[in-house]
């Protein structure tokens, strides 16, 4: 059996934690920032949007779902014209967009579903959420794709 030499076997081991936390100690507070606003606008689209226990969350799939789309926006200006910032995806993505998002509170809100005897509605929660949320990702995406190739300049040939 022959091996090619460009491939490296070893296996690494990871890093510890802490490591990590010193290397990129300075991105925390824009995380924190952004974690607390993202967390702020949950909790206000929720107390706009109530529900009883055991009844479809609307906040909720609403908070995902504008999360997710969000996310596929702001991703498709991070890998082009934000690519060399270093502030923006720790700020926006996993700040303000992490603290918005909760798909553990959808997960409460599913066993809220079951417990009220609608395990129907409960299966039915999920799956909008994991489907309606992958979608949303690639429509922020695209749009923000389309919106970036609509922003060039054209070149004009001679």
């Amino acid at each position: 059996m022959e091996t090619d030499s460009d491939v490296e076997l070893a296996v690494r081991p990871a890093p510890h934690p802490w490591l990590v936390l010193r290397e990129h100690a300075h991105l925390v507070p824009m995380i924190s920032l952004g974690g607390a606003l993202g967390a702020l606008g949950r909790w206000g689209l929720a107390q706009a949007m109530p529900h009883p226990a055991g009844a479809w969350a609307w906040a909720t799939l609403w908070t995902n779902l504008g999360g997710a789309f969000l996310l596929g926006l702001l991703m498709s200006c991070v890998l082009t014209v934000w690519a060399h910032t270093r502030y923006v995806r720790p700020l926006l993505g996993v700040g303000v967009l992490g603290g918005f998002t909760t798909f553990s509170t959808a997960e409460l809100d599913t066993r809220g579903l079951v417990a009220a005897g609608h395990p129907g509605e409960a299966l039915a929660y999920v799956a909008t959420s994991v489907a309606l949320g992958l979608v949303a990702i690639m429509l922020g995406l695209g749009l923000g794709s389309a919106l970036l190739r609509r922003g060039r300049p054209r070149r004009v040939t001679p």
